[in-house]
């Protein structure tokens, strides 16, 4: 097995990828924060996943984290120390690491082992197929920290599980269990943590062993169906609030409960 370690300004925090048997294989490992991806890193996600088209062999990708955790998304620290039009211009930057994961012409094999949170959950849902483990958690708590989504976060969580779901998502902030996220549709099977990195190699190989013709031009008539929807989607919509965010990133820092202005 072919293996490429792309290290990051902190010693632990790492985009490691890896090549066998037709299969490229992405981790996300910052394992002392849940996976969670400084701005570095999400540069260098995207950066890799798009490496994964340099070599003909690759039939599938599977995307994955270290440890029990898929990701926690951002790292909210980072967001303490700049402006609020630099946060925007971060998530914008994350949103476009996301859809370059959702339009590789190649098929994208999630590995969701403990939280998908935030930032981490669109992550998960660019995946074209999403195996959860027993110990999955996927949930998208902006709304205590006056993050206030982009159409185009909004539209992948509408797509999978409905408008009243999405929203009760946001309202509530709590996080599925692995249970309810696959009863809701946003994994695609459930196996035991033990076993859920030997199921998606399994599930790799089964894939790449199909037409690449015929998994390229699913994958691209699903995309065009979604991308057929209402002029409304492509609208531009700011990611932060520019008064709850601040308080919402400092409250996170400082441990407490935030407190929001009120419109």
């Amino acid at each position: 097995m072919q293996v490429r370690t792309t290290r990051m300004l902190e010693e632990d925090a790492k985009i490691i990828y890896q090549e066998t048997a037709g299969l490229a294989i992405i981790t996300i490992h910052r394992p002392q924060l849940k996976n969670a991806l400084t701005a570095n890193m999400w540069t260098q996600l995207a950066k890799i996943a798009s490496q994964t088209l340099d070599n003909p062999k690759n039939k599938v990708l599977i995307l994955r984290g270290s440890g029990e955790n898929f990701t926690a998304g951002s790292d909210i620290k980072e967001f303490n120390s700049i402006s609020l039009e630099e946060a925007e211009e971060a998530f914008v930057h994350m949103e476009k690491t996301i859809s370059t994961i959702e339009r590789l012409p190649l098929p994208v094999i999630g590995v969701i082992n403990g939280p998908a949170m935030g930032a981490g959950l669109e992550l998960a849902l660019a995946c074209d197929i999403r195996i959860g483990s027993d110990k999955a958690r996927m949930g998208i708590p902006v709304g205590k920290l006056g993050i206030t989504i982009n159409n185009k976060f909004a539209k992948r969580l509408v797509d999978l599980v409905g408008p009243s779901a999405t929203k009760d998502f946001v309202f509530t902030g709590r996080m599925y269990k692995a249970e309810e996220a696959f009863k809701a549709g946003m994994l695609n099977y459930l196996v035991s943590q033990k076993d859920i990195n030997k199921f998606a190699f399994r599930m790799g190989k089964l894939v790449a062993g199909m037409s690449p013709s015929s998994l390229l031009a699913v994958k691209r008539s699903v995309q065009e169906c979604l991308d057929s929807s209402p002029v409304l989607w492509q609208t531009s919509a700011p990611f932060v609030d520019q008064n709850d965010f601040p308080e919402g990133v400092r409250a996170f820092v400082e441990k407490r409960k935030p407190i929001f202005s009120r419109k």
